[in-house]
């Protein structure tokens, strides 16, 4: 199997969204957030492969229990005559991929009929704070914390100043105060009212608490004057909707997925002295180590980095230990344990120098050069991987000139490490000091080649690879 399946594959495969759960042993708030995110956990993907290979004589239906869950858009409608373009806008937003709730306030009732909207939703439209029925069915507190988005189209002059002045006197205006959803406004009224310095005020005050407005359009209106206060297009408002909040959902997602956990890195090369002059090192320009710390951070991961020498800075909010030989970098990594993810991207140098002194070796006329007695150094992989507090993940980086794929699995046998990814270094695509990579991600599973990308982007796709594996891997108490 590749990782080119979906959870919808799987779903389609395995007999739906309860089969998913029952194999993988995790409930639906595990499997909306691979949906989310757009990544399966390695060990679960290893599990759905197998159960697909065992069952691959079969072919079951689609089942009803479809892995995707639309968003929900909690769409309140107030009372303006362009309350009609709410109708369509429910349609279309169902369309992009939004299942539509409809709330409406007494005054939309005026103009449209919450039977019609219930037609175009298939779903109860909610228009009472206190009613009885709605309330058994679905209290208004779950409608406003199981809403991804509320969007009040149209918005009334008055409905806005009651938003910005934080009233809750329908149930309209107590699902906006009690969401911490998104809230997308489309006003609209007429010219002069939407040119009030209090509609202004109002407006911005909601803008100021991240509130997103959409609109208002000039043109004709219908109390037949021209100005602004024309609601927007549904298609435009459909396309603003989907632009901001897709984008605020991944950020929101990914913004401390790895929140809690501490990651313990290494980095750049060592140098091993031969003289107080001369060293042994390698290429290495700590580049890809640095991506990755500065990604596991953004995640809310407490980093800390333990660098030789570069001339990078350090990413902000990660902690930096600075060393310069591997028995340095030896000491400080061990020192750092427990740990619950250990990353070793430091190229070490495999020996050093017996007996290297401060005094400089000299080259003597007619001499034959000095003979170097050279030391093995300790494997800080290794060594990790069989301390007594064994992070729960260890990832180690393989750089290969010859037959890459086959010395790295050597390696991670070698090494114990759960993870290792797999540099194949070629004169014509170098990976020392330059800004991109290709990388290889070996598990006990899988073999995962990840396309040239910039090291930024490979860092960050680690570290989203990481958030998932401890989305539903318990870490030992």
């Amino acid at each position: 199997m590749t990782d080119s399946l979906t959870l919808d594959d799987y779903a389609r495969l395995l007999g739906g969204r309860q089969a998913l759960q029952d194999l993988l042993g995790v409930g639906p708030s595990a499997l909306s957030n691979y949906v989310k995110r757009g990544t399966i956990p390695v060990k679960k993907r290893a599990l759905l492969d197998k159960a697909v290979s065992q069952n691959s004589h079969k072919q079951p239906p689609l089942s009803q229990n479809h892995i995707s869950e639309a968003p929900i858009c909690l769409l309140i409608i107030t009372g303006g005559i362009a309350a009609y373009k709410a109708l369509d806008l429910a349609r279309r937003m169902q369309d992009a991929g939004y299942q539509v709730r409809g709330v409406m306030t007494k005054s939309a009732e005026e103009f449209i009929t919450p039977l019609s909207l219930s037609a175009l939703t298939g779903e109860a439209v909610y228009t009472e704070l206190f009613s009885l029925t709605d309330e058994q069915e679905m209290g208004h507190i779950r409608l406003a914390r199981e809403a991804d988005l509320v969007l009040v189209a149209p918005a009334t002059g008055n409905f806005i100043a009651k938003l910005a002045l934080g009233l809750a006197d329908d149930l309209a205006s107590t699902l906006c105060l009690a969401s911490t959803a998104p809230l997308y406004l489309v006003p609209a009224m007429n010219p002069v009212m939407w040119a009030h310095e209090a509609t202004q005020a109002n407006c911005a005050t909601l803008r100021a608490r991240g509130a997103v407005q959409i609109g208002p359009v000039s043109g004709d209106t219908a109390c037949g004057e021209i100005g602004s206060g024309r609601m927007s297009d549904v298609v435009d408002i459909v396309a603003a909707v989907k632009a901001h909040h897709h984008g605020s959902e991944q950020a929101s997602l990914n913004r401390k997925a790895l929140a809690g956990l501490s990651v313990l890195l290494t980095a750049g090369p060592t140098e091993e002295p031969i003289d107080g002059v001369r060293f042994i090192s390698n290429r290495s320009s700590g580049k890809q180590g640095y991506a990755i710390a500065e990604a596991c951070q953004k995640l809310g991961a407490e980093v800390t980095l333990i660098s030789g020498p570069t001339a990078l800075p350090c990413p902000k909010g990660v902690a930096r230990i600075d060393v310069q030989t591997a028995r340095q970098m030896h000491e400080a990594t061990l020192a750092q344990l427990p740990t619950d993810i250990a990353i070793c991207t430091a190229a070490v140098a495999d020996w050093h120098v017996r007996g290297a002194g401060h005094k400089k070796v000299k080259k003597e006329a007619n001499a034959a050069p000095p003979q170097l007695d050279l030391v093995e150094n300790p494997d800080i992989l290794k060594a990790i991987c069989a301390a007594a507090h064994r992070p729960p993940l260890v990832i180690g980086f393989a750089a290969e000139t010859d037959n890459p794929l086959d010395a790295a699995r050597a390696k991670r046998r070698r090494k114990g490490c759960d993870w290792l990814l797999v540099n194949h270094i070629t004169e014509a695509a170098p990976v020392f000091g330059a800004d991109d990579n290709q990388l290889t991600l070996m598990t006990d599973h899988d073999e995962i080649s990840w396309p040239r990308s910039s090291k930024q982007q490979l860092a960050d796709r680690l570290a989203s690879e990481i958030a998932a594996y401890f989305e539903t891997e318990s870490l030992p108490s």
